[in-house]
């Protein structure tokens, strides 16, 4: 399981429940390297800021707004989530490549602009589809998003 640290944004009571909103900013270690100035990642990283990712959570425990706590994460859906992201579009496009190769080239009589148009065509689609399967991982991390513990008392 992985852990970040979050700040409850907001908490309602339901039933002796508390649906606790939370606010996780995304870290990068680039904030630490020595070389973030010659660093293509580093200078993307810089000008687009850090990015918040926002989780809810039911506990019985009582918190309040500005709160720190320990969240922890399920590995296995963040993996898949990546894998998804990078892997589909790549398959997409072998599978595409080879069809028009082996397929569509000699039946229709073109040259190497089918295989690379099919190429293209079926990397979009890989994109397409790693979209909604990605929202429906994300949907599901939510759900299992636990609380580990409480780290601190509201920044005032």
């Amino acid at each position: 399981m992985m852990t970040a640290l979050a700040t409850v944004i907001s908490v309602e009571q339901e039933q002796g429940m508390n649906t606790v909103q939370l606010s996780c900013e995304q870290q990068t270690s680039c904030k630490s390297c020595k070389s973030q100035k010659s660093c293509g990642t580093g200078m993307v990283s810089k000008a687009l800021g850090s990015k918040a990712h926002f989780w809810k959570l039911r506990t019985s425990q009582a918190l309040q707004n500005g709160q720190v706590v320990e969240i922890g994460l399920p590995e296995k859906s963040l993996v898949l989530s990546a894998l998804i992201v990078y892997l589909l579009p790549l398959l997409a496009m072998i599978a595409g490549s080879v069809f028009a190769q082996l397929v569509l080239r000699p039946w229709l009589n073109f040259g190497e602009g089918i295989v690379i148009l099919m190429f293209f065509i079926c990397g979009g689609l890989g994109i397409y589809f790693a979209k909604p399967m990605t929202q429906w991982l994300e949907k599901k991390v939510d759900s299992e998003v636990s609380l580990i513990r409480v780290l601190g008392q509201p920044i005032i």
